[in-house]
């Protein structure tokens, strides 16, 4: 494998990467994400028996083809892709091109559209990897992605806002509904359906939280803390920062597979990790009041971003645009900064300029 700026154009790394994001567009970006997770733990628990052993983990469950950057971001680009080309007629509560669960199976030019992606995402990560940016790089790949193709398939950048503020939730409160094909038509104050042709278009309420049961912030907040004490002891009792990212994200097949009332944690339990161990000094011998704290603390920060990302970016939109994945970059980027001024001693596994 080539180093430096010769990662952009290696062969055997843009051949992975197209692969990964073609996997992700056939499975669905949700179902290719669960998989990343058994990989993740799959490498840290190998890494945990032999410190030698870190391949799996970095190499393949984080490098093409099997990053969320190219599989995840390669199958959620498929989707918007998809949905815009009417392919997508599954019954989905929101806008098809946020159905990342959906495999989009065998469809030639959707599998292209994965792998294009997967390799937009591979580059975005290695922009980050090579200049040693204070963030992580596969989920700015994630979140960098998404912008792409949201603007590339012609989705508005924000959406349709409705409410009394990007932040408002309350119309999906209320069940105020919007038509698919565009803006809503009103009558008598009551959105209706469209129609086209004489065929009456889908629905959709007129603000889609992210996740229907997640987005109070009250909820938040307290699953938040939570998290990132759980995180916090993981990472401190074992040394693996990462193996919290990987049980957070395998648990999604159970949401993948309809289980009501399951939580997203997996941006919450990577940053309080992270922050944990950024805490400590990064060579954790066990878990310190201490190192917990810092954990609940990089955690609620987490989640509390993630949150009012999907409100602004997700929830009047389209397209899927990751919220756990924002809120990864920003908690990351704080745990660089405080490193860097000092007030952490160590930044766990966030670049920091070189600093």
């Amino acid at each position: 494998m080539q180093t430096g700026f010769g990662v952009f154009v290696d062969p055997v790394m843009i051949l992975a990467a197209l692969a990964g994001g073609a996997f992700g567009a056939a499975l669905g970006a949700l179902p290719a994400f669960i998989f990343t997770g058994f990989m993740v733990i799959a490498g840290q628990v190998a890494e945990y028996v032999d410190p030698e052993a870190a391949a799996i983990t970095g190499a393949i469950a984080f490098g093409p083809p099997f990053s969320p950057a190219v599989s995840f971001a390669g199958g959620a680009a498929a989707a918007a892709y998809a949905a815009k080309q009417g392919y997508m007629d599954t019954g989905f509560d929101y806008h098809e091109a946020k159905n990342i669960a959906f495999a989009q199976g065998t469809k030639p030019d959707v599998l292209l559209v994965g792998a294009v992606f997967g390799v937009v995402g591979y580059w975005i990560t290695q922009v980050s990897n090579v200049f040693l940016l204070p963030w992580d790089s596969i989920a700015m790949g994630v979140v960098v992605s998404a912008l792409i193709h949201r603007l590339a398939f012609g989705y508005s950048l924000i959406g349709d806002v409705r409410g009394g503020s990007l932040l408002d939730m309350s119309p999906f409160e209320r069940e105020e509904m919007r038509a698919g094909g565009g803006e809503a038509a009103v009558d008598g104050g009551v959105d209706q359906p469209q129609t086209d042709g004489g065929t009456v278009t889908k629905s959709r309420f007129a603000v889609e939280p992210w996740l229907p049961h997640q987005y109070k912030w009250v909820n938040v907040v307290t699953l938040s803390i939570f998290g990132g004490l759980l995180g916090a002891f993981i990472a401190l009792e074992t040394g693996l920062v990462f193996l919290g990212f990987g049980i957070s994200a395998a648990t999604l097949v159970f949401l993948n597979c309809g289980v009501e009332q399951i939580p997203v944690t997996h941006h919450i339990t990577l940053i309080g990790s992270a922050g944990a161990v950024a805490a400590v000094g990064g060579d954790p011998t066990g878990a310190t009041t201490v190192g917990l704290l810092a954990g609940a603390f990089f955690g609620l920060i987490s989640g509390l971003f993630g949150e009012a990302f999907q409100r602004v970016f997700y929830a009047h939109g389209d397209t899927h645009w990751d919220p756990p994945a924002a809120a990864i970059v920003f908690g990351s980027l704080v745990i660089a900064l405080l490193a860097i001024v000092g007030i952490l001693p160590d930044s766990s596994y966030v670049p920091t300029l070189g600093l």
